[in-house]
C-alpha cells in the first residue's frame, strides 16, 4: 500500500548512478501515483515503477522488471538515497528537475517561414496522421519542391525526437531556409495521430507514407514531391520509389538486404560493445542466422517450437553458447510480433531493382544499426543506374548521422551535434536540383 501524506515529493529527479567506470543518468518522473524511471544514456525511457512509500521527506520506489528499488530521504533540495539492484546498493542522489541537454540545432523562433498544421488519412484503415507543413522562404506555388519525412523503426513524433534529439525539425528548418517545403507528421498512435500499432508493420508505415504523398500532390501547392526517410523510413522510401509513388527519395541509412541480415549484422557489432568476447560473438550470430530462418520458414508454429528450433540452429552451425545467450535466442523465437514478424523476412531488393526516380541513399560508417558495408554494396548492384544519383558514405557518421567515437547508441544522447551539417547540406543540393528535372 502506498503511504503518502498532502505534502509529498513530486516531479521530476535526476542523478547520476556510478557503475563501474560509468556514470548513468537516472531520471524519476512521479506525477501523483504514477511513477516512471528514465535510463537515457542506455535509451530507455517510461520505465514503469510502484511508489511504494512517497511523503513529504522519504521515497520508496520499485521498479519490477529490473528487480530494482530506490529509498531515499529529502535534505534540502536533494534526495539522497541506495539505488538496489538484486540486493546490490549503490549511492545515488537526486535533484530536482530534468537533465538539460545541449542542443544547438534544435530550431529556435522567430522562423522566417511560414508553418501549417495539417491532417492526412490512410484510406486502407483511416488511421489520421497529423503533421506540419514547413514553406520555405521563397516559395513559389507550384513549383517549390516539398520533401515527405518518414520517421525510423519505434514510434516516433513529427520530429523524429529521440534522445532530446529533433533531427527532422532541425531537417525541416533547414530545408525551408533554403528553398525546400517539407511536411514531417506524428506516427500513428504518437501525439495528435491516431490509428492501431498493435498489427502494424513497415507495410503500413508505407502506406501511411502513401496517403502523406497523395495528400500533398493534391494540395497542388507544390513542385516536385519526394520522400526522405532515415532508418526504417529510408527503406520505406525505396518501397514507394519502386512502386513510382515518388518523384525523388532521400534514404538515410535505409536498409538494402533482408530483415534477418541487418539483425545479425547488429548482433555483430553491438555485442562486443557490451563484453561478450568476438568468438563467442561470431558462435551466437551462426546461431542467429540459422534461428531466423526457422522462424521464418515455421511462421506462426515457431513459437510453440522456440526450443527445438534453437536446438536445430545450435546443432547445425556447432556452436557453443553460454546458457544466457541461448535463452536470449528462444525469447527471439518466441517474441511474436507483426512488426518484428514482418521485418526479418522482408527483403527490398525487387522494389529498389524497380526505381526509376532520382535517388540519393547514404550511410554513416560509424553505423552499428545498419551497416554500410552490408547495405550499400547491395543498393549499388540492385539500383538502376541513373545520372545524378547520389549514393555516398561519411566517413565518422552514426546511424543518426552525428560525428562520433565509435557509433554506440549510448553516445547519441551525449553528442550535442543533431546531425551533420555536411549531409544537410547534400540533402538541400540534391533536392534542388530535382526541381526543374524531368522523372
Amino acid at each position: 500500500m502506498l503511504v503518502a501524506s498532502a505534502q509529498r515529493i513530486n516531479g521530476s529527479w535526476n542523478g547520476k548512478l556510478q557503475v563501474g567506470m560509468n556514470a548513468l543518468t537516472v531520471v524519476i518522473h512521479i506525477e501523483g501515483d504514477s511513477c516512471t524511471m528514465d535510463s537515457p544514456d542506455q535509451g530507455a525511457f517510461g520505465l514503469p515503477a510502484q511508489l511504494k512509500k512517497c511523503t513529504a521527506d522519504s521515497l520508496v520506489v520499485e521498479f519490477p522488471q529490473m528487480k530494482v528499488v530506490y529509498e531515499g530521504v529529502k535534505v534540502a533540495n536533494e534526495i539522497r538515497g541506495t539505488f538496489t539492484q538484486m540486493g546490490h546498493g549503490m549511492p545515488l542522489t537526486l535533484k530536482a528537475g530534468k537533465p538539460v541537454y545541449n542542443r544547438p540545432q534544435t530550431p529556435q523562433p522567430p522562423f522566417p517561414y511560414k508553418t501549417e498544421e495539417v491532417t492526412f488519412v490512410n484510406p486502407h484503415d483511416q488511421a489520421s496522421l497529423s503533421g506540419t507543413i514547413s514553406y520555405p522562404v521563397d516559395y513559389e506555388r507550384g513549383k517549390t519542391p516539398v520533401v515527405l519525412l518518414v520517421t525510423g523503426s519505434g514510434l516516433q513524433n513529427r520530429d523524429e525526437e529521440i534522445f532530446e534529439h529533433r533531427p527532422f525539425a532541425v531537417i525541416a528548418d533547414y530545408l525551408a531556409r533554403n528553398g525546400v517545403a517539407t511536411l514531417r507528421y506524428d506516427d500513428r498512435s504518437v501525439g495528435k495521430s491516431t490509428g492501431d500499432v498493435k498489427n502494424a508493420t513497415t507495410a503500413t508505415y508505407a502506406q501511411d507514407a502513401e496517403a502523406g504523398l497523395k495528400y500533398l500532390r493534391d494540395t497542388k501547392a507544390f513542385g516536385k514531391v519526394g520522400l526522405l526517410g532515415h532508418s526504417e523510413g529510408g527503406t520505406i522510401a525505396f518501397i514507394l520509389a519502386g512502386a513510382g509513388k515518388t518523384d525523388f527519395i532521400v534514404s538515410l541509412a535505409g536498409t538494402a538486404i533482408r530483415g534477418d541480415k541487418v539483425l545479425v549484422g547488429q548482433n555483430r557489432l553491438i555485442l562486443p560493445t557490451q563484453g561478450v568476447p568476438e568468438a563467442m560473438t561470431e558462435d551466437y550470430c551462426k546461431a542467429l542466422e540459422k534461428v531466423y530462418v526457422y522462424k521464418i520458414a515455421y511462421g506462426a508454429m515457431a513459437k510453440a517450437n522456440s526450443q527445438m528450433i534453437v536446438s536445430m540452429a545450435v546443432g547445425e552451425t556447432k556452436v557453443s553458447l553460454p546458457e544466457q545467450l541461448r535463452a536470449n535466442l528462444v525469447t527471439l523465437v518466441e517474441t511474436d510480433n507483426a512488426w518484428i514478424n514482418y521485418f526479418v523476412s522482408y527483403d527490398p531488393a525487387e522494389v529498389i531493382k524497380a526505381i526509376k526516380c532520382p535517388v540519393m541513399a547514404v550511410n554513416g560508417t560509424k553505423d552499428i544499426q545498419v551497416i554500410v558495408n552490408d547495405n550499400l554494396p547491395v543498393l549499388r548492384a540492385l539500383l538502376p543506374h541513373k545520372e545524378g544519383d547520389v549514393i555516398k558514405v561519411y566517413e565518422g557518421l552514426n546511424h543518426l548521422f552525428q560525428h562520433c567515437k565509435n557509433g554506440s547508441t549510448i553516445e547519441y544522447i551525449k553528442i550535442e551535434e543533431t546531425i551533420s551539417p555536411e549531409v544537410l547540406s547534400d540533402i538541400v543540393t540534391f533536392v534542388q536540383k530535382q526541381k526543374d528535372t524531368k522523372n
